[in-house]
């Protein structure tokens, strides 16, 4: 019953490396096939493309059918994907369906699977009873995926042998393992209760205020470690690109599942406590991630990653526990599902730079991206402030009813 959990957390595991195995072959790519850094780019944004419909289609769809199914069918979708970009080494059409298919079969995993993990985790499936411990579970594993993939593909790209084809075998062989481990997990889709209101789900207003605002920063903290910064600092040791965007992508998420006991502990004084703490590390990450671009520093650049990882580990467990909260147990999926869309936003910024940077060096796009890391801060603040003055109204109002007053 204590571990139930683990073999569908295993599979968000492999799909969080089916998605970033590719992310440090980018100076790779470049090399070997003469993409241009919009296009290199291009590749790695259009992975939402196809990530935004999967998510949107296989959150609905878990919570109507079931979410052991969904993460199942998602999960070899995702090795078939894997394989097409194998076959891209030498052919680009193949690297754009790959991309697609990545984006498709991933958004099916996050929006099922991490709604399947907490159901797992807590009862009548599991032993956990802390608010929020399926979804630090569900991040945790996420978070390992992409990190483990960054510094695997970094590493046989490096230095193994057909470099743009062995990178990807590592991915083929978790998913060989991970599935028919999952295979007996039970499902934990429930169906609805007659005459139980649904919630409002995206409508929401605490899902508006809270979570919508904050969503897109999860992932603009990884990408901009390995997708932003290997260029800009290894300008005096081109051959180190690939290595340095794989040593970014284990600071970056493998730092986030790191902090994961201390957004916990930060989490029992409010869980946007978790988000206060998240979002100036965000801004401090990029600062120094805009110091290491302009003075081509890659030791301030894993610094950077670092500390983007934290705020990637408090941001992400921030969100994920809210929605838990939001969303009714047969609306989970669905409302999980466009928390990752929104999230998957920030996957963007690599291309939105490499385009701006004709214009405004990269520095000063950091710097403004630090700026308003600071002004969502704010706005997480001032929600905080109200519901802590909600609370104490509650308070004083029990009080005076417990005295006869009222």
């Amino acid at each position: 019953m204590r571990s139930v959990w683990v073999p569908a957390g295993l599979l968000l595991m492999a799909a969080g490396w089916g998605a970033n195995q590719f992310s440090p072959l980018l100076g790779a790519y470049r090399g070997e096939l003469g993409l241009s850094p919009s296009a290199a780019t291009g590749l790695l944004a259009l992975y939402v493309v196809g990530l935004v419909p999967g998510l949107l289609l296989g959150g609905p769809l878990a919570d109507r059918r079931g979410r052991r199914p969904v993460v199942l069918w998602a999960i070899v979708l995702n090795a078939a994907a894997t394989v097409a970009l194998m076959l891209g080494a030498h052919l680009v059409p193949w690297l754009v369906v790959g991309r697609l298919l990545v984006g498709v079969s991933t958004g099916a995993v996050l929006a099922a699977g991490s709604a399947w993990v907490r159901d797992l985790s807590h009862p009548p499936f599991g032993t956990a009873t802390e608010d929020g411990a399926g979804a630090r579970r569900a991040g945790v594993l996420l978070a390992v995926g992409f990190s483990l993939s960054g510094i695997a593909s970094a590493l046989v790209a490096t230095w193994g042998p057909v470099p743009l084809v062995s990178a990807y075998v590592p991915h083929l062989l978790l998913c060989a393992v991970t599935l028919p481990l999952a295979w007996r997990c039970p499902e934990t889709r429930v169906e609805p209760e007659s005459g139980v209101p649904r919630g409002r789900g995206a409508r929401d207003p605490r899902f508006l205020r809270r979570v919508a605002p904050v969503a897109p920063w999860i992932f603009l903290c990884p990408t901009i470690g390995f997708a932003v910064l290997p260029a800009q600092v290894t300008v005096h040791a081109p051959g180190f690109e690939v290595l340095f965007a794989g040593l970014s992508t284990l600071c970056a998420p493998g730092f986030g599942a790191v902090v994961q006991p201390w957004a916990r502990r930060i989490a029992r004084n409010g869980v946007r406590a978790t988000a206060v703490v998240g979002l100036p590390a965000i801004a401090g990450g990029l600062v120094l991630a805009a110091v290491a671009a302009w003075q081509a520093q890659p030791w301030l650049g894993l610094l950077a990653s670092l500390t983007l990882g934290t705020g990637y580990g408090f941001v992400s467990t921030y969100c994920l526990t809210l929605v838990g909260r939001i969303a009714g147990p047969a609306e989970l999926a669905g409302l999980t599902a466009i928390m990752w869309v929104l999230a998957y936003l920030g996957f963007c910024t690599p291309f939105a730079v490499s385009l701006l940077s004709g214009v405004v060096p990269v520095p000063v796009v950091l710097l403004v991206l630090a700026g308003l890391a600071l002004l969502t801060l704010l706005s997480a603040r001032d929600e905080a402030d109200r519901d802590g003055d909600e609370g104490r109204r509650a308070q004083r109002v029990q009080r005076l009813r417990d005295s006869g007053v009222l």
